[in-house]
């Protein structure tokens, strides 16, 4: 009996959760297809982060939220993208890798950082081995802040951005 009351409880939970992303992904997709006619693609560029952002990233794409029935597909290369999505503080080692792969994306090209450590340098401000964030190398046109943010928030700042061009 306890176990059926608690199927009933998560399955009524995770459906309010479903129709929730589902209303914002339609409204993404809508964004999407009106400023681009076609899908949004994006670069994913660790640039030394502990990996808590990247694993939301990835998460969005399971089939839970699996935003790539929106239109939003994570592109293979920087010459396939519309946008560079950066996590991390921006390691030394990292910097020349950024600026290469901005110069190989085409125009026109947006930057999203994902995580308080990609805007500003987060908990690794003013080390000796950061940059202090993306913003301190290329201009950033939305930050999607948390540590790390969730999937909904990902998909949030995106339709943000989206309905700011």
């Amino acid at each position: 009996m306890l176990n059926m009351l608690k199927n009933r409880l998560f399955k009524g939970v995770a459906l309010e959760k479903d129709k929730e992303i589902e209303s914002l992904g339609r409204e993404l997709k809508r964004q999407i297809t009106n400023k681009f006619g076609r899908s949004f693609s994006f670069r994913e560029v660790d640039t030394g982060s502990c990996g808590a952002c990247d694993s939301e990233i990835i998460a969005a794409t399971n089939p839970i939220y699996d935003i790539q029935r929106f239109g939003v597909h994570v592109a293979a290369s920087p010459r396939h993208a519309d946008a560079l999505l950066i996590t991390g503080p921006v390691s030394r080692n990292m910097l020349l890798a950024l600026k290469e792969t901005w110069e190989a994306t085409p125009a026109p090209k947006y930057v999203i950082t994902v995580g308080d450590c990609a805007r500003g340098g987060g908990l690794f401000r003013d080390s000796y081995y950061t940059e202090n964030g993306a913003d301190a190398v290329l201009k950033v046109d939305l930050h999607i802040p948390g540590c790390p943010p969730t999937p909904k928030e990902i998909i949030v700042g995106l339709l943000t951005f989206l309905k700011s061009l």
